[in-house]
């Protein structure tokens, strides 16, 4: 599968200045870019931009960015889940994973989230994928956003609703170990048959374990 990459970019006004919301970046423009030092949910700024990086190198990789002039404040990443997961099993050339989505505190409120998955589904490449994301409770930030599980998942829904994704369900033990964790996942519209059977069996591989 020939992996098509069209950039995108709007602008998005908020309180503390106005964003550029853009992507697929390349890796030179994202190297070249700040990386914001309260990027920090999945590890410390500097190695976390440099993930980014590497990201965008790969042929499926897809990173698309909010920036405050020269810096990035915000970020979601597109790639092949990992290997050592159940979604990467049916060896599916038109499954990507929303990977992570990250915005900094200063900017949360501000509909970035909402933007990144927008700009994101403004690739019509988007439309030969089957997009998933898994959404696990003990990644979200509740203490610093002052919510509980249930008011930070119900954010989380309406913020990938934005970009086409819907809850699905999954037998995938990780996500069936908490209510509020969940599958989500967009059908581009250009997805066959055969492709949305196979992620089917995916969400449900253990149905005839007993």
């Amino acid at each position: 599968m020939k992996h098509k990459k069209t950039y995108n970019a709007k602008e998005l006004k908020t309180p503390h200045g106005n964003l550029i919301i853009e992507g697929p970046t390349s890796s030179d423009k994202l190297a070249g870019y700040e990386f914001h030092e309260h990027l920090i949910a999945f590890r410390q700024p500097a190695a976390q931009h440099q993930a980014l990086v590497g990201i965008a190198k790969l042929e499926e990789g897809r990173i698309i960015i909010a920036r405050h002039r020269e810096t990035i404040v915000g970020y979601v990443t597109y790639l092949y889940p990992d290997p050592l997961e159940r979604w990467s099993e049916g060896k599916m050339d038109n499954l990507i994973e929303l990977g992570a989505i990250e915005v900094i505190p200063q900017f949360r409120g501000c509909s970035v989230g909402k933007n990144l998955l927008i700009v994101s589904m403004m690739d019509d490449a988007m439309e030969d994928y089957i997009t998933i994301t898994t959404e696990y409770y003990w990644h979200w930030d509740l203490k610093g956003t002052g919510t509980n599980v249930w008011e930070y998942r119900k954010i989380m829904e309406k913020m990938m609703n934005a970009g086409g994704l819907e809850w699905y369900a999954t037998d995938d033990p990780e996500i069936c170990s908490h209510p509020a964790n969940c599958l989500m996942a967009r059908i581009g519209k250009r997805i066959d048959t055969e492709s949305i059977q196979r992620f089917d069996r995916l969400r449900f591989m253990n149905r005839f374990m007993y």
